[in-house]
């Protein structure tokens, strides 16, 4: 299968759940246009709180539509957006891409993936038991996050659903996601 966007949401305001958009502008070094969490700095709000001069490394969110299948199976309703992802994909494992993996997206875009998404409690209270279905267990006990990856913008420009996503791992030696 071929790796490319499905979807894509923005919303201005620090919500849950972002609102589907027929294309995003995102701006380099900053993210995307209209966006609660465009920045240099970081812009999610307990981190702001805390350490509000770190740079931003969850400029853009994205999300495999794999996960919001499987989701669906469990018998959640989730669809794009609604866990508060500016860019869900298919067809490219997220989950298993080495920390600075470039995801070129459409004719300009340039992603950088920074790391994981750490699920956090807001998933539950969008809808009861999801935050169980979003973090499993590896056979050696360790936390499985399957809420996808945070990334920043290299190189700006327009993505819109249906553009090919082109994946280009970082030299070795790969270094695993951790969340950002």
């Amino acid at each position: 299968m071929n790796a490319q966007v499905l979807a894509v949401a923005r919303d201005e305001a620090h919500r849950f759940s972002k609102q589907p958009a027929g294309e995003l502008k995102l701006l380099a070094g900053l993210g995307i246009e209209g966006d609660a969490h465009q920045g240099v700095t970081v812009q999610h709000r307990s981190r702001v709180k805390t350490h509000p001069d770190e740079p931003n490394l969850r400029q853009v969110h994205l999300i495999h539509s794999e996960l919001l299948q499987e989701l669906e199976a469990q018998g959640f309703a989730v669809r794009p957006g609604d866990l508060g992802e500016n860019v869900t994909t298919t067809g490219v494992d997220l989950l298993g891409l080495p920390t600075g993996t470039r995801l070129a997206i459409g004719a300009e875009v340039v992603l950088e993936v920074t790391g994981l998404r750490n699920p956090c409690s807001q998933i539950e209270r969008f809808q009861t038991g999801l935050l169980a279905a979003v973090v499993g267990r590896g056979p050696d006990g360790a936390v499985i996050r399957k809420t996808g990856v945070m990334s920043v913008v290299r190189a700006g420009g327009a993505i819109r659903p249906g553009d090919a996503i082109e994946v280009t791992l970082p030299p070795p030696p790969h270094r695993p996601l951790q969340p950002v």
